[in-house]
């Protein structure tokens, strides 16, 4: 049987990406460390989604190991060899602040422990597909520069300037400040293109917007539209960091992320790079998720403006999709924002409120 190695598999993207490789076939092996407990607090422990997947999939297979150990993914990735057909990595320490916190940890693990999966898939399955989840941070603040207009509960563009339909993968990466994260993560990103081009080897960086769905574990530093829906829902007190709360995101569900994965999959490519979020099918600002999941949960959210932004955030960003659905032209978006957060808000209600998740 054809094996597929999700790194990260209890997240929200790579649980998603073991549901679709184990229905197309695959016998899948999981990495996973459960370092979002460390990162986030016991909540956002990964620990029973891993449990829920072994007893969907008898295909799955989930192995505690951590990326950053160069030794034990090469022995996992010899012990399956030639029968490695994908490999999607989503492992990654995901956090602006954590990663100030403690930039040592952050770049192993996004940017050494992204090295370390390239070589060991080099040396054991050079013709497997490389799926790498990047982000739109790799871009730095860049995306501040623009010239926004304000309105009365957002940021905007022009409707005549060329990245209004969404940011395109033509922005540069260079003079501007990333954030620790976004260092780490364009580390990773460029070495997954290199790899690419210098070994020919198929591989792809997708840089995300905002990826949620309703297996989100949200929490403050990571995953703002599931940690704003359970905030609305749990009474938690809520803190815009900056821009009068008007900062624009575009969200997309993980199941449309994963779609996008299993397209280049179906036509891989070498070295290829795309922008992938909610475009303009699906953002919105911080002060209109609020509103938004006010009316939906049917309940004032109690909300502070901090005037001091984070560093390297962005004050907009819509991504362009124009160039994955160039190549890749059977995909499109399947959820509005307004029904990510519904779905997200349904699924998750009845557990937030009779645990008193807080």
């Amino acid at each position: 049987m054809s094996v597929g190695i999700v790194t990260g598999s209890g997240g929200l993207i790579g649980s998603e990406a073991v549901r679709f490789l184990a229905d197309a076939g695959y016998d899948v092996v999981g990495l996973e460390n459960d370092m979002r407990a460390q990162f986030f607090g016991p909540e956002s422990s990964t620990v029973e989604v891993t449990r829920r997947l072994e007893v969907e999939h008898d295909t799955f297979h989930s192995l505690e190991l951590d990326i950053r150990d160069a030794d034990g993914v090469d022995r996992v990735f010899r012990r399956h060899a030639r029968e490695i057909e994908v490999v999607i990595h989503t492992a990654a320490q995901p956090s602006h602040d954590w990663a100030a916190r403690d930039p040592q940890t952050d770049f192993a693990i996004n940017a050494n422990g992204t090295l370390n999966l390239l070589e060991a898939t080099r040396r054991h399955t050079p013709t497997a597909s490389f799926v790498f989840a990047s982000t739109n941070k790799v871009y730095g603040d860049r995306p501040n520069d623009l010239p926004l207009i304000e309105s009365e509960t957002r940021l905007e563009l022009p409707s005549g300037h060329r990245w209004h339909a969404g940011i395109d993968t033509s922005m540069p990466l260079d003079r501007c400040t990333h954030s620790l994260f976004g260092v780490s993560k364009a580390a990773a990103d460029l070495a997954v293109q290199e790899y690419g081009r210098y070994f020919g080897m198929p591989t792809v960086c997708f840089r995300g917007g905002c990826l949620t769905g309703p297996q989100h574990a949200g929490a403050e530093l990571h995953g703002f539209l599931a940690y704003l829906v359970k905030c609305t829902v749990t009474e938690k007190p809520y803190a815009i960091f900056g821009y009068n709360g008007k900062q624009v995101r575009d969200n997309i569900h993980c199941a449309d992320v994963v779609r996008a994965f299993a397209e280049f999959l179906r036509n891989p490519r070498i070295a290829a790079v795309y922008n992938i979020g909610g475009g303009r099918q699906s953002n919105v600002s911080m002060l209109e998720a609020i509103a938004m999941c006010e009316e939906i949960v049917g309940r004032e959210l109690r909300w502070t403006l901090d005037e001091q932004p984070r560093v390297g955030d962005h004050r907009w960003w819509i991504s362009n999709l124009d160039e994955f659905r160039s190549d890749y032209p059977n995909w499109d978006l399947t959820r509005s924002i307004e029904e990510i957060i519904t779905e997200i808000y349904e699924s998750n209600v009845e557990r937030w409120l009779s645990t008193g998740v807080q």
